[in-house]
């Protein structure tokens, strides 16, 4: 039994899938390209699983790690084969031909919106949106360990978010129901635009949000 299914191949899989064998978990890759599935996988290293979108994920935790339209996508193409599993969804739904909105509206957020698609008994957990490739793979940013922001309606699933989060070194953070996603969402946004603005000639897609006290 796989611990972890992540659907899709990018930085961003690449990431989260560091952050799960740090934390002692068992992997599983699933791309449209079993091809690229297959070469993450090797370069993840020996015992990581892998496998097309065509293959029903094994693994009681899924992350959707791909766009927001990609990710509607593969959780209504699956259907009832993720009844029972906690969906983590990381996309930011972000108008990437303005970069200068979201494409949900104030009511509503990504999360919610997949949550709506996905079968009776599965969780939609919010997570990872706030961090970027490349400080998962380091698993820190400025020195300090991330904080990865959480939020769910169900308690068991992100508790188990949550565990594997803690085991990876990390720090999570639940911030409450399902609907914070809009928050985490939205404030993630302009995190996204102050990278991409030439006016911070060192943001470069490595910061990181941090809470301190």
């Amino acid at each position: 039994m796989t611990d972890i299914t992540i659907i899709g191949n990018g930085n961003m899989a690449r990431g989260i899938a560091t952050t799960a064998l740090a934390a002692g978990r068992s992997v599983e890759i699933l791309g449209q390209d079993a091809a690229k599935a297959q070469a993450l996988a090797a370069e993840l290293g020996a015992g990581v699983a892998f496998g097309s979108t065509a293959d029903v994920p094994q693994g009681g935790i899924v992350v959707l790690a791909v766009p927001f339209a990609a990710a509607t996508s593969v959780v209504s193409n699956y259907g009832e084969a993720l009844a029972g599993k906690t969906l983590v969804d990381i996309t930011n739904p972000v108008n990437f031909e303005t970069f200068d909105s979201l494409v949900v509206g104030p009511d509503t957020s990504a999360a919610e919106e997949i949550a709506r698609l996905a079968p009776a008994g599965a969780h939609v957990v919010k997570a990872f949106n706030t961090t970027f490739a490349g400080t998962l793979l380091a698993g820190q940013s400025g020195g300090q360990p991330l904080d990865v922001f959480i939020a769910g309606d169900d308690a068991a699933a992100t508790g188990a978010v949550s565990s594997f989060v803690e085991a990876a070194g990390l720090r999570p953070l639940v911030v409450g129901p399902l609907k914070r996603s809009r928050e985490l969402e939205g404030f993630q946004f302009v995190l996204m635009t102050l990278q991409a603005n030439p006016e911070f000639s060192d943001f470069n897609w490595d910061t990181g949000l941090k809470v301190t006290n």
